[in-house]
């Protein structure tokens, strides 16, 4: 089933105004301000014309649930505009974790494939794919936000495959970025070596030493519900977010305490 939110025409009061209330009432977006509510609620109608919203495995896709995947899509890239989430079309929700077919190469060059059950897949070649019950539990401000991953992972892939740089805007340099991010990288992993389960009682989820990819992903997730140890552990980091993203997460949910 291919959901249309605003249908054909433009956005009416009553849809915009369904993204407003819902967007007050999500924890997710607390602290932001009037100003900054109305920008992100206008950024996810445009959202709702631009993308289509497919159930999949017979899921079927109310409104409800469309809002609310929009909402969290647009937080990431309030300051960024539609054209970073531009050059893909669909959104595909399922009603659990979905298992997708994945091929990759080992060393020596044999091609294997297996099996992944996965709660939510953004390709580089078509659309976001997420679990509906996994959305619903990101709403929160736990750290954890499968939308926000993929949405990082999208915007990843804006300069080809996901490998944790994005292309940057003007003024930032790519030499730092580099280096926060290379320094941050390694002192995970040395930290999971060190600590083994012990680390998963941390801040940061051990999926982000998966790969440079995942490490950007999830501390994506970490700088907009829970900035507080991403800005201690690595600050360096935490500065670079600041400016790829044009947020000061930590700065607007200070004023919650």
């Amino acid at each position: 089933m291919v959901f249309g939110f605003f249908g054909r025409r433009a956005a009416a009061e009553s849809e915009l105004a369904q993204l407003r209330q819902r967007a007050e009432r999500m924890p997710l977006l607390a602290g932001l301000s009037r100003a900054e509510l109305t920008q992100l609620v206008a950024l996810a109608a445009v959202f709702a014309r631009d993308k289509a919203f497919t159930g999949a495995a017979g899921l079927v896709v109310k409104p409800s649930m469309v809002v609310s995947v929009l909402l969290q899509m647009a937080l990431p890239v309030m300051n960024l505009g539609k054209e970073a989430l531009a050059g893909w079309e669909e959104v595909v929700l399922y009603p659990s974790a979905f298992v997708v077919r994945d091929h990759w190469m080992a060393p020596g060059g044999v091609v294997h494939e297996g099996d992944s059950v996965l709660i939510g897949q953004a390709r580089l070649d078509g659309p976001v794919v997420l679990s509906w019950p996994d959305v619903k539990r990101s709403t929160g401000r736990d750290g954890w936000n499968v939308v926000i991953h993929e949405i990082a992972h999208k915007l990843d892939m804006l300069n080809g495959d996901a490998n944790g740089f994005p292309p940057l805007h003007k003024g930032m340099n790519r030499e730092q970025w580099s280096q926060a991010w290379a320094a941050a990288y390694a002192d995970f992993q040395q930290q999971l070596e060190r600590e083994g389960e012990m680390a998963e009682e941390g801040w940061l989820d051990p999926y982000a030493a998966e790969s440079p990819a995942e490490f950007f992903a999830v501390l994506s997730e970490t700088f907009f519900e829970c900035p507080q140890g991403l800005a201690e552990d690595y600050p360096a980091v935490y500065r670079q977010l600041v400016a790829f993203y044009r947020q000061d997460t930590l700065a607007r949910l200070s004023t919650l305490e």
